[in-house]
């Protein structure tokens, strides 16, 4: 009698695990839980690594912030260890250790509060050398949008990867810069030491956007590679109930922090679309005035500002503002800039 013949080239998730971490690469679990886990092991030199370099990176952090030097970030991020307590979570809800869970939440936290704290006693240390507003550093991380959580999940993923192969440990500096933890957290407190509490409620936002992807990714990844059945064989029931609940918290996580970052990308796109709205009303405001010239039209804040070239007078901004009231929702204030001046051809 012929044996059937199996379809194999039919897709398996096994096989997409497999390639993504193949066995012969696979790190055990308990090898990745002594990483990941601050209180296990040499539990002494971890929590002072853990620390030390944490402090260094968020004074690193925030005074790359605070001067704008985009390469004093970066080498911030490089060496800032806040990821390692973030997939502990992950591997502590795979695993249904819940102490386990509650301390990297803890490290976490302790992390969380440190850093912000750092960075407003730096700014009230050092001077800053630019304003918030012009700030690329400050700009850059307090307005996150829907490309940041994919970004955000792309990376957990990455990093997630990499943690449990062999052969995958130098593309981890990569990933802590693609993954910016450290970095959203010193605007938080730049922010706050300057009286932008807004500001920093949109780095807030960016920070735990990453935080919850991080956390999903390593979760998938860890349990998709078998970490769980490793460590919890003898407790499948309860594996099963808790698998539910925690998939129930990561999703509410994931909305937690999707619903703004949405609104946030939205609201880029519409304030787009009424810039250049306001932009054509200003055009049509000078129209009538001899070489008159629109420089710029931009947002500062909740407000309009209208940077106008002109050799004489302008004519009233009551009807721009009229104009702007009727287009704009929030019916921002119209701050016109007057250079006096003209251009000279030589």
């Amino acid at each position: 009698m012929s044996t059937p013949a199996v379809d194999t080239t039919a897709p398996h998730p096994r096989r997409l695990v497999d390639a993504l971490v193949p066995p012969t690469q696979r790190r055990d679990w308990t090898v990745v839980a002594d990483k990941l886990d601050l209180d296990s092991g040499d539990t002494r030199a971890k929590r002072s690594a853990f620390w030390v370099m944490l402090v260094l990176a968020g004074v690193i952090a925030v005074s790359g912030v605070v001067t704008d030097s985009t390469a004093t970030v970066i080498g911030a991020m490089i060496i800032a260890p806040l990821s390692t307590p973030i997939l502990g979570i992950g591997l502590g809800i795979v695993t249904g250790e819940r102490s386990a869970i509650l301390r990297s939440v803890a490290y976490v936290l302790g992390g969380v509060a440190l850093v912000v704290v750092l960075g407003l006693l730096v700014t009230l240390v050092l001077p800053a050398t630019t304003g918030v507003a012009d700030n690329s550093q400050v700009t850059g991380r307090t307005a996150p949008g829907v490309g940041d959580l994919v970004a955000a999940f792309a990376t957990g993923f990455a990093g997630a990867i990499a943690l449990t192969r062999r052969d995958l440990g130098d593309i981890l500096p990569g990933i802590a810069i693609a993954i910016s933890l450290v970095p959203p957290l010193g605007v938080v407190g730049v922010c706050l030491g300057v009286g932008q509490p807004a500001l920093a409620a949109g780095a807030l936002l960016l920070f735990a956007s990453n935080a919850v992807a991080l956390v999903v990714a390593a979760t998938v990844v860890f349990s998709a590679v078998g970490y769980g059945a490793q460590a919890r064989a003898a407790r499948r029931a309860a594996e099963a109930r808790r698998r539910h609940a925690t998939t129930l918290v990561a999703l509410v996580a994931v909305l937690a922090v999707a619903i703004p970052m949405i609104a946030n990308s939205v609201q880029a796109v519409l304030a787009d679309l009424w810039l250049r709205q306001a932009s054509a009303a200003a055009q049509e405001w000078v129209r009538g005035v001899d070489e008159a010239v629109i420089e710029d039209v931009s947002w500062l804040g909740q407000d309009l500002v209208v940077e106008v070239r002109s050799p004489g007078d302008l004519p009233d901004a009551a009807p721009l503002q009229e104009q702007v009231d009727s287009l704009v929702p929030w019916e921002p204030r119209v701050i016109v800039v007057h250079t006096v001046g003209e251009r000279v051809e030589s």
